[in-house]
């Protein structure tokens, strides 16, 4: 499994940063994509996520699906979505960093399924990279997230 894991401070109250990055809206203008939640918020609710705007056409049945595996408002959510290759995992956790301030801990994780463990050593640099890139970039997406959220 591949690992990383960023922090950074946002100046706005937790709460409202729990509704801009835990709770999944229909639709995410900042990520262009898509969701389909089955089930109430929580830990174990799966969803079907796809590029772009689905207004109203059914997922294929190929679409990434994904579970909330857990789940403590509003401190802290993490979420598994499976791909045919591999399962990438991510975590959000939510601190208070004063008045009005959150700090927000990104941690992604990559786990190859299946293939061979030679081709899984000699990718694990790049993968290391992939994997600290993605983390750098849904930090730097956050204030996008968060003025998508009413105060």
């Amino acid at each position: 499994m591949t690992t990383a894991s960023g922090t950074r401070e946002v100046p706005h109250p937790r709460e409202q940063v729990w509704r801009a990055l835990a709770v999944l809206e229909p639709y995410c203008a900042v990520c262009d994509v898509s969701y389909v939640v089955e089930g109430p918020a929580g830990t174990g609710a799966s969803f079907v996520c796809v590029p772009g705007r689905l207004d109203g056409i059914t997922p294929p049945a190929t679409a990434p699906r994904g579970e909330i595996v857990e789940w403590q408002p509003p401190h802290l959510v993490e979420s598994r979505l499976v791909l045919t290759p591999e399962t990438w995992t991510t975590r959000i956790e939510l601190d208070e960093a004063g008045e009005q301030a959150t700090r927000v801990t990104v941690t992604v994780a990559h786990e190859p399924r299946g293939g061979s463990r030679l081709v899984q050593r000699i990718q694990r640099k790049a993968l290391q990279r992939l994997v600290e890139r993605t983390v750098r970039g849904e930090l730097d997406k956050l204030p996008a997230h968060i003025a998508q959220v009413p105060r």
